[in-house]
C-alpha cells in the first residue's frame, strides 16, 4: 500500500464579516462568522464564493480553536458546490502555528462528481490587514492513494 499524497485541489480566498460574540460557557467561548463572498481557483475548477454562509467557531479553554464552516462556492461554469470546513488552530503549538482541516465537498453536477468522492484536507491563513473585512486564505490538497 502507498502513502497518501497531497495533490492541490484550489485555493479559495473568502471574506468575512466581523466576529461576533455568542457567549461563555465552561466549555469555552462561542462566535459567529458571516460569509461574505470572495473566489477561488485551482487546476480544474475557479469561481466565486457566494455570500450567506457562515463559520460557527469555538474557543476553548485551552486556548486551541476549533471553526466549523459552511458555506457554498458557484464554478464559473454555474456548478453550485457546498463547502464543510472543519478547522483546528493551535497558535500555541511547538513549531510554530497548526491550522489544519479538513474539508467535505458536495457538487450535484456530473462533471464535479470528483469532488464527492475524495477527501480533502487543508491549511488556514489570515490575509490581514484588510479594510472591513477579514480575509481568509484555504490551501486544499486532495489525499490521494492513486499515482495519478
Amino acid at each position: 500500500m502507498s502513502e497518501p499524497t497531497l495533490k492541490p485541489a484550489y485555493v479559495a480566498v473568502v471574506d468575512i464579516d466581523e466576529r461576533q460574540s455568542f457567549g461563555s460557557n465552561a466549555m469555552g467561548d462561542r462566535f459567529f462568522v458571516g460569509i461574505l463572498g470572495g473566489h477561488f481557483e485551482g487546476p480544474r475548477l475557479r469561481g466565486r464564493v457566494l455570500p450567506g454562509g457562515a463559520d460557527r467557531q469555538w474557543l476553548r479553554p485551552d486556548g486551541v480553536k476549533e471553526l466549523d464552516a459552511l458555506y457554498e462556492m458557484q464554478t464559473d461554469d454555474g456548478c453550485v458546490i457546498t463547502v464543510r470546513n472543519r478547522v483546528i488552530i493551535d497558535d500555541q503549538a511547538e513549531g510554530g502555528r497548526y491550522a489544519r482541516s479538513v474539508v467535505q465537498l458536495q457538487a450535484a453536477d456530473a462533471r464535479y462528481d470528483w469532488l464527492n468522492r475524495r477527501i480533502f484536507v487543508g491549511t488556514l491563513q489570515s490575509l490581514q490587514p484588510q479594510p472591513t473585512a477579514i480575509a481568509v486564505i484555504a490551501n486544499l490538497g486532495v489525499l490521494d492513494l492513486q499515482s495519478t
